[in-house]
Parts: structure tokens; C-alpha cells; sequence
């Protein structure tokens, strides 16, 4: 047996639920494998009315659509015009004690973004580098669902696509490890949506800030570096 989260959006803040779902895991490295376990996690969801229909976003997806929506498949366009992964953009933009923002994984592979031996041999992560200045590390989730939110919400035809959806996980996330999942910040971009929030947010960092973070009062706080993107 194994658990995993499954996220639901809601109508009251934090705007997502999570709760714990224990099921049969299929052991082995294979993507099949990976996709029997999904299967088997989704049966549990909808055995105990956790979801009617829910979606894996992942790579080891069953569907195109949950593929699509992985960090590692989700593309945002940069300002010169290059499109890049949402996992490269989360990575390059980690500052540490001794070293980043490591700029350059925006032109690696999204694989080879996450497995940079500088990520773990740079000291302790102390935030993460914006275009809207340095992000804090708390609210642990704060600079990934921005990013998360803003590479979807550019993306229509998939915010079209997810809307037929109620409840959303991810495989590969285990939350005893990471903090951070793209099933997450699905669940909460359908909240957002729903309740007529995501465009006021998205026009401004610190109205989202303030919102997920409300001991953040100013500006001042955040100290800004050069752009990221």
C-alpha cells in the first residue's frame, strides 16, 4: 500500500483541499507501472467521493491532457521570445546561500534543470528570483503556484480542457519529500477561476502575495535582483 495527496479546488482560503488516499502501489521504475498505481489511486478517489473525475498530472498521465499540464511539459515564452519548460523556470530561478540564480537551466532540458549538482551543493535555498523581485520561502507553495497559475492561465485552450475536472494528483509527488505540486496548483487555479479571482491576481504580484501571504504589507520587504524573466 501506498498514499498520496488528492487536491480539490474550494471556495474558501487556502482555495484548495487535500487529503490523504491509501491504495495499492505497483511497484517497478516502468511507466506502466507508474500508471497502474494512478489507476488504482484514482478507483480509491472515487470509491470514497473524494472526486467524480479526477486527472494525474504527470508525466505517467493516462491522459494528453494531464501530460501536458507537467512542469516538465508546460512551456512559458520568455520575453526573447524562447519557450521554455515551467520546471526550467522554477529551477533557475532557486537563489541559495553560495551561488544562483543559476540563469543558464533555462537552456537545458527540464530533466537536466532539476538534476543540476549545483541545487544541492550551494548552501541552503534563501528564496526564489521574479521578475517581480526575490520571492520568500514561505508560504512554502507562494513562488511556484504563481508561476504555476501564470504558464496555465496563457494557455487557454488547456484551462478550457481542465474545467471538466473535480480532483487532481500527482504520482510522482510524495509529500514527505517536497513541498511543491503541479496537481496543487491546478486545483488552485480552478478556485481562482471559479470564484472570478485569477485575472485581478495575476495583473499584480503583490495582490496575490497579499492575499496568500497577508503579513506581507509592503513592497519594501521583498528586495528585488536583476530579472529573471
Amino acid at each position: 500500500m501506498a498514499s498520496r495527496p488528492v487536491f480539490r479546488p474550494s471556495n474558501e482560503y487556502p482555495y484548495v483541499t487535500e487529503e490523504l488516499v491509501e491504495f495499492q502501489w505497483h511497484a517497478g521504475f516502468a511507466a506502466s507501472q507508474k500508471q497502474k498505481s494512478v489507476q488504482e489511486l484514482h478507483t480509491r478517489i472515487i470509491d470514497t467521493n473524494l472526486g467524480i473525475n479526477p486527472l494525474e498530472v504527470s508525466s505517467k498521465s493516462l491522459l494528453e491532457l494531464g501530460v501536458a499540464l507537467s512542469a516538465f511539459n508546460l512551456m512559458v515564452e520568455l520575453p526573447n521570445g524562447n519557450a521554455v519548460a515551467l520546471e526550467n523556470i522554477f529551477q533557475a530561478a532557486k537563489i541559495f546561500q553560495h551561488g544562483g540564480p543559476f540563469k543558464d537551466l533555462l537552456q537545458v532540458s527540464p530533466l537536466d534543470a532539476k538534476r543540476d549538482i549545483r541545487l544541492k551543493a550551494s548552501g541552503d535555498l534563501i528564496g526564489f528570483q521574479g521578475k517581480e523581485g526575490v520571492w520568500p520561502l514561505e508560504p512554502k507553495t507562494l513562488f511556484y503556484d504563481w508561476i504555476y497559475l501564470n504558464a496555465l492561465h496563457r494557455n487557454q485552450a488547456l484551462v478550457e480542457e481542465i474545467q471538466g475536472f473535480d480532483s487532481f494528483t500527482d504520482i510522482e509527488f510524495n509529500p514527505s519529500k517536497s513541498f511543491n505540486c503541479q496537481a496543487r496548483s491546478l486545483a488552485l487555479y480552478l478556485s481562482l477561476l471559479k470564484a472570478g479571482m485569477i485575472d485581478a491576481l495575476l495583473k499584480d504580484s503583490k495582490t496575490y502575495q497579499i492575499l496568500f501571504q497577508p503579513s506581507t504589507n509592503s513592497r519594501d520587504k521583498i528586495p528585488t535582483q536583476q530579472s529573471l524573466i
